[in-house]
């Protein structure tokens, strides 16, 4: 039993799980002690994030620069996924503040959190002292290295769309330099992988100091908040891109149960990039045109993440609710355009939504940025349906852009899927 759970991560997570809330309820005096283990899994995952940011939008914006050689079908590609991710994070919003989840927990940031987190958001103070304009200014960095030395997520962003931008007008000049933004992103990945690791230990501190700090009645409100992302995730793969295949002539069961290993593969790791060869030479397989799954797949994997959509839009309504904080109309306007924008580029990696939500609630900082250690606890299985949603999402999305540009061969997929 020891041997399988030291090779088995979701396990280890669960056990630091049930271990974490039993160690916050009988000995709360524990959460002094081991406070340093969230830090220093976030303090980790802050050390790689920045330059693997700055790499995974650089690449994604000179994927998506190269859509536009193929002219229909990248415009139709971009349209489907700005809808989807779109519907995706404003039906998650209205759900959430309807339900009003997160009333009641009553979160009151300690110092050690708002150190803790600081480094994820960037200068929150300084956007709430200087408004509209302070959060403009604050966007670009003096310096490139500033923006690195400080994790302000927001200014690496700018510095990527800029460089991504300029790098897709240089063609061959500009070869050497994304070879090496190729190698920086696999390096910082591969570290990332590393560091997630460290995940279980991340949990059991979040988890007994959640506890210690805000009870039981906390961890019910966390439980639920994921019991209903996973259900708003469901309803969205059932729903919409369940409907979609049907107006397209395919059976969602039968398509489910074709990419089931790489499902059960996302499932278990959090991760969908392990199972991106696979997904194209099925998607082949199944009768889309090889062009459509080259073009559609990649670029989705960067501009296609609707359940990471559902997660933002919850999220930032959850903690809003559990620090009392007011949201006017703008400022959830402000939320969800920036969530839209933050959300490119953070695909296939374990941890990196809790940076994108960071990024997210600066743009609205009355949000105390020290709330998002209460997610941390349950980051985790949050991850489960945000990794299987967005798969699901870029599984669904080249059949039905073939479909709609008439370059998906029905015969051949009745074939594949066994009807």
């Amino acid at each position: 039993m020891v041997r399988a759970l030291a090779g088995n991560l979701f396990a280890q997570v669960v056990l630091a799980t049930i271990l974490g809330l039993g160690a916050g309820l009988f000995f709360p005096a524990l959460a002094d002690d081991v406070g340093w283990m969230m830090a220093l899994f976030m303090r980790l995952i802050i050390m790689a994030v920045g330059p693997l940011l700055f790499c995974i939008v650089t690449l994604g914006i000179l994927g998506a620069g190269s859509l536009k050689t193929v002219g229909r079908l990248g415009g139709q590609a971009l349209l489907y996924f700005e809808i989807m991710t779109t519907l995706a994070l404003g039906v998650a919003v209205m759900v959430a503040m309807g339900l009003g989840i997160g009333r009641g927990v009553g979160f009151v940031p300690t110092a050690e959190d708002m150190r803790m987190i600081a480094s994820y958001g960037g200068h929150a103070q300084s956007l709430r002292a200087g408004g509209i304009s302070g959060f403009l200014l604050s966007l670009v960095p003096r310096t490139p290295a500033e923006a690195f030395t400080q994790g302000n997520v927001l200014q690496i962003l700018v510095f990527a769309i800029f460089a991504g931008c300029c790098l897709s007008g240089m063609g061959e000049r500009g070869a050497p330099l994304v070879r090496l933004i190729e190698s920086v992103s696999e390096l910082f990945s591969r570290m990332m992988g590393v560091i997630i690791r460290v995940a279980p230990l991340g949990v059991f501190g979040a988890m007994v100091t959640t506890t210690a700090r805000y009870g039981l009645e906390t961890i019910g409100h966390l439980a639920g908040f994921t019991a209903l992302y996973f259900l708003l995730v469901g309803l969205f793969i059932v729903g919409a891109l369940g409907g979609g295949l049907r107006l397209a002539g395919v059976s969602p069961l039968r398509f489910a149960r074709y990419f089931r290993e790489e499902l059960l593969i996302v499932a278990t790791t959090t991760a969908s990039d392990a199972v991106l060869p696979s997904l194209m030479t099925k998607l082949e397989k199944l009768g889309v045109e090889r062009q459509v799954v080259g073009i559609v797949v990649p670029a989705g994997y960067s501009l296609n993440l609707d359940a990471l959509s559902i997660y933002l839009g919850m999220a930032v309504i959850f903690l809003a609710n559990a620090t009392g904080t007011h949201l006017t109309v703008w400022q959830i306007a402000t939320l969800l355009v920036t969530a839209l924008i933050t959300s490119k580029g953070a695909h296939g990696i374990p941890g990196f939504a809790i940076v994108i939500l960071a990024a997210t609630l600066a743009s609205v900082p009355s949000i105390p940025p020290a709330s998002l250690v209460m997610l941390l606890a349950v980051d985790w299985f949050a991850g489960i349906a945000r990794a299987v949603g967005n798969f699901a999402g870029n599984c669904v999305a080249p059949v039905l852009i073939a479909a709609w540009e008439k370059r998906l061969d029905h015969a051949k997929m009745a074939e594949a899927l066994g009807r």
